[in-house]
């Protein structure tokens, strides 16, 4: 595949107000009019460049927004908040009482939690699917369904959905195919795939420094101006915005994702092929084991990789709890929730970004209580990693 969407964020050009090489920061909540009628049209959405209040928009917001939209090939953007607001405005935005949604069924855990807690109290339903199973998606569609919900690679199971098949269902039954890309940022293109709308949480590899919390919808000018509606648009009516500082640090880390991702991916490969020559039991993309691998070779763009998440199963919590606590105590990383820093990661997702799935659909779906989930860092020298997290393996009993 030959696209390159790194190429597409770096032609960007902003300069701030004074020739700064970085965009000025919109430091306003509410903007001035020379004119009654500019504001009137400003409302109606008639008013190009000009802006009336943050909550719908700021000149940092919409830099930001372009620079994702760049990124995932579409019209444009909606950065929100959170990912979760990202989330949750497309889902409400889309689905109203007496509809129907197709969704993986190993998905984040907030993700899982809205849709199964909180949205059946609109009276809106969720089929939950193994994502891998096209004939298990397609027969659960119904007559009211509004689209298929899937990441791009699961979380924490990391199963692969086709996106392109999915895409192919989704039209056949005039329905929209959203897809979470936090995982694979540069590395899968949805919208190149056939995908309608694209969601990220920008907290984890796209911000990368773990200072900040965001989310962005990457979808078609229609629909991004239906979520931005004065008077029926759920990211305008729920208020998830970003503040503008936020979106000008998000952009400036934006500027090296390209490299970035390279290195979350090379040191993960490095160390999910060194861990499974080891003997243990490692799921992870790039790894020809992976029962998805050839299929996630068609659809990724090459030079970013098979991305920086891998999950090692060590059998029990007990042993996966013992050796994040010595990982940590070795500094080889830090026992947190979230993905994309500088430093490795690591969790037990079963208890705790996966804990609000019943511990019987966590069996069903294979997610056993001694996985741990690695977001794995930028570290330069990843083969003295490997010898000190082996020597860890090996000091508790895993290897």
């Amino acid at each position: 595949m030959s696209n390159k969407p790194a190429n597409n964020i770096q032609d960007l050009q902003y300069f701030g107000e004074f020739g700064g090489v970085n965009p000025s920061i919109s430091d306003s909540a509410t903007y001035t009019f020379l004119h009654a009628k500019t504001m009137l049209d400003t409302f109606e959405g008639h008013a190009e460049g000009c802006y009336l209040y943050s909550r719908h928009t700021s000149p940092s917001n919409l830099y930001l927004n372009e620079a994702l939209a760049a990124m995932e090939f579409t019209e444009t953007a909606n950065v929100a908040a959170s990912g979760m607001g990202a989330i949750t405005s497309v889902l409400l935005q889309v689905c109203g009482a007496g509809d129907h949604i197709v969704s993986s069924r190993t998905i984040y855990g907030g993700t899982y939690a809205f849709l199964k807690n909180f949205i059946p109290k609109l009276n809106i339903t969720t089929s939950f699917v193994d994502i891998t199973s096209l004939e298990k998606i397609e027969a659960a569609i119904t007559s009211t369904t509004k689209m298929i919900y899937c990441e791009s690679i699961s979380n924490p199971l990391l199963e692969v959905a086709n996106v392109t098949a999915l895409s192919k269902i989704a039209k056949k039954h005039n329905i929209l195919l959203v897809v979470d890309n936090t995982f694979t940022p540069l590395i899968i293109s949805p919208q190149k795939l056939g995908a309608d709308i694209t969601i990220h949480s920008l907290t984890k590899f796209i911000n990368g420094t773990n200072d900040t919390v965001g989310g962005v919808v990457c979808a078609s000018q229609e629909f991004i101006d239906s979520l931005r509606s004065v008077n029926d648009g759920a990211a305008m009516l729920l208020g998830p915005v970003m503040d503008s500082f936020r979106s000008a640090s998000i952009l400036k880390n934006l500027r090296t994702l390209h490299i970035r991702m390279k290195k979350h991916s090379e040191n993960a490969l490095y160390l999910a092929e060194h861990f499974e020559k080891d003997g243990l039991k490692v799921v992870y993309p790039g790894l020809k084991s992976h029962s998805d691998h050839e299929l996630f070779k068609t659809m990724y763009n090459e030079e970013y990789g098979f991305g920086g998440i891998m999950t090692i199963d060590v059998g029990t919590l007990k042993k996966a709890n013992e050796l994040m606590e010595l990982m940590q105590h070795n500094n080889l990383g830090y026992l947190a929730v979230s993905l994309g820093f500088y430093k490795t990661l690591f969790s037990a997702p079963g208890t705790s970004t996966s804990s609000e799935i019943p511990e019987e659909e966590q069996v069903e779906m294979g997610l056993s209580d001694g996985i741990i989930r690695f977001s794995i860092g930028l570290d330069n020298d990843i083969e003295r990693t490997y010898r000190a997290m082996h020597k860890c393996m090996t000091e508790i009993g895993v290897l």
